[in-house]
């Protein structure tokens, strides 16, 4: 009688153990969140876009963060844009090249704890066939209401000439802000 309330009680510890957000976990982003970018010139929003298709997996330990990883991929093809109009442009050879390169790929290489929720995400972008090293600042928050989300914020700045795109054409800035915003849940 002992050893199966002991056996039962590991397992119910284990099963906890297992389940607590503490521990490593798989995340993936929710469908409400917003993965896109921004151009900017003379101070105004040129272009707003987001990436209505994203593939996300995440590693996550809150405790152990040196052990974290993430991968994101973006259907070019699903973007939609704040000015309709410069689609045709944006996804044309000069920029995106939509027709040739149909994703954009995040690859992470390192966490960087900062402390207070935040990191420094390291990692590989692919964009135009082109990868360089990219660092998105990054905010994790537990959500409050959902021990199964965590709240996140990302951001990142490139020079869009570096991964082949054309630079100064039709008044559209060279440095593109990348975002993310939303939630990740538990898989």
């Amino acid at each position: 009688m002992k050893t199966t309330i002991k056996n039962g009680l590991i397992i119910v510890a284990m099963g906890l153990a297992v389940s607590s957000p503490s521990f490593a976990q798989s995340w993936i982003l929710t469908p409400q969140s917003n993965v896109g970018f921004e151009i900017r010139s003379m101070g105004l929003t040129v272009v707003k876009a987001k990436f209505n298709q994203v593939q996300s997996s995440m590693e996550f330990d809150i405790k152990a963060p040196q052990n974290a990883s993430t991968h994101l991929v973006m259907d070019v093809d699903s973007l939609s844009f704040n000015k309709p109009l410069l689609k045709h442009m944006i996804l044309g050879e000069d920029l995106f090249y939509a027709e040739k390169y149909k994703t954009v790929r995040f690859k992470s290489t390192q966490f960087k704890d900062l402390g207070n929720g935040k990191f420094n995400v390291l990692g590989h972008l692919t964009l135009r066939g082109v990868t360089k090293p990219v660092t998105f600042v990054t905010t994790f928050k537990p959500n409050l209401s959902n021990v199964n989300l965590l709240d996140v914020q990302a951001s990142a700045v490139i020079n869009r000439s570096d991964f082949g795109m054309r630079k100064g054409i039709g008044g559209v800035g060279e440095k593109v802000n990348l975002e993310l915003s939303g939630q990740c849940a538990a898989n």
